[in-house]
């Protein structure tokens, strides 16, 4: 592979024992850990605790040393937050794929770990080989993370860089990159459909990262076959219950009404967790068709991709409750979960309802080929009397 990938493409296998050495010494990441697993301990004897992690991890990364051998030992890891987290995780499509040729996945993005996590389970089930992941440079503020991610086939999105000759050549880099990964390299890839988490809970394509795909095509090369060359799939996620469903709604409300949303310190890494961990109810992974139309241009490519999400989007209660809530539907749930939601909801500040309504009745408007619902729609959510800052 081509130097011009060093600074965003997943290690190398020889790079792999350096690579731990330095992560496992890492300070930044006994804390980390600490602070999430053992906060008490964390806040008493610290030294101690940052003592059994370093020694902990030293374990379980032994006998390291390639990319092989790294995501096996985190399989074990995921399967008990699935067991955990999810009440049934159902897949569908992967059947019509061929496990020796490298797709393009491209995924609608509900959660930033648990989205590529699962797709990669599920692939790693069906024979197939799993992805690498692109992940924005704003999730890597700390070197172990980076270290971590690109141990774990994850490459880097420079989304930080200032200047649009500077953001036009990382992403002529980029597209050069997973060019590269799907037709020399035969591996798989996978990217949100947009830049960030869909956190109204309506999937839509950006253009922009079509565009993205494109920028390494030779001028005199045919739009669509270039297209049709990256054998892009549409992937859709579908989670009964999002565990950051109340998180997201404040972030949504401070963006409309406050002018922005200002994150706190440490609060990817916290979303991260309660991402993992929290409960998701039943999540189904739809895997679509091969893009392999006569494409234009990039808007065609993405609404190619927002038909296939929208159409195998699984809709549970949740959303179907939601949406009948917004439209002045006073409905109570059945489902275990769906109720749960509603009383989860009842208990939430009355500003906050409609943005936490709207990312599971949105569902609902993208299978009905419908717009996005907005503001519009607040006042016809009831009001309670909720803790201010549930």
């Amino acid at each position: 592979m081509t130097a011009e990938f060093d600074d965003i493409r997943p290690f190398n296998d020889d790079e792999v024992p350096l690579v731990l050495k330095r992560v496992l010494a890492d300070p930044e990441m006994h804390a980390a850990i600490g602070a999430w697993v053992a906060p008490g301990m964390n806040r008493k004897a610290p030294w101690l605790l940052r003592s059994l992690i370093r020694l902990g991890l030293a374990w379980q990364f032994r006998g390291i040393r390639r990319v092989e051998d790294f995501q096996p030992r985190l399989r074990g890891y995921l399967k008990r937050i699935l067991d955990k987290s999810v009440a049934d995780l159902t897949v569908s499509g992967l059947d019509a794929l061929d496990p020796n040729k490298g797709y393009l996945f491209v995924s609608n993005h509900r959660d930033i770990v648990m989205d590529p996590a699962m797709v990669n389970w599920s692939l790693y089930h069906a024979g197939f080989q799993t992805v690498r992941i692109a992940i924005g440079d704003n999730l890597l503020s700390k070197p172990f993370v980076s270290d971590l991610m690109r141990l774990n086939k994850s490459f880097i999105v420079r989304r930080s860089v200032k200047g649009m000759k500077a953001k036009l050549k990382e992403a002529q880099i980029l597209s050069r990159y997973i060019h590269h990964c799907i037709t020399a390299d035969q591996a798989n890839v996978w990217i949100a459909q947009r830049e960030g988490r869909a956190k109204d809970g309506f999937d839509k394509t950006n253009p922009a990262v079509i565009g993205m795909f494109s920028l390494s095509k030779p001028k005199d090369r045919d739009y669509a076959s270039y297209i049709r060359e990256l054998n892009i799939v549409p992937v859709t996620i579908s989670y009964e219950v999002d565990p950051l469903d109340l998180s997201k709604a404040r972030e949504l409300y401070a963006q409309e009404h406050k002018g922005g949303y200002k994150k706190k310190a440490h609060e990817d890494v916290q979303s991260i967790a309660r991402g993992m961990t929290g409960w998701k109810g039943r999540v189904h992974l739809a895997f679509g068709e091969v893009l392999n139309g006569d494409y234009e241009k990039d808007t065609d490519v993405a609404a190619a991709i927002d038909a296939q999400v929208h159409q195998h989007y699984r809709l549970y209660e949740s959303n179907e409750w939601a949406h009948a809530i917004l439209h002045g539907d006073q409905t109570e749930p059945t489902n275990a979960d769906a109720v749960k939601l509603a009383e989860r909801v009842a208990v939430t500040r009355d500003t906050l309802k409609p943005y936490m309504l709207r990312q599971y009745a949105n569902a609902v408007q993208m299978k009905q080929g419908l717009p996005a619902l907005t503001s519009a729609m607040d006042e016809v959510v009831p009001d309670s009397e909720g803790p201010e800052d549930q």
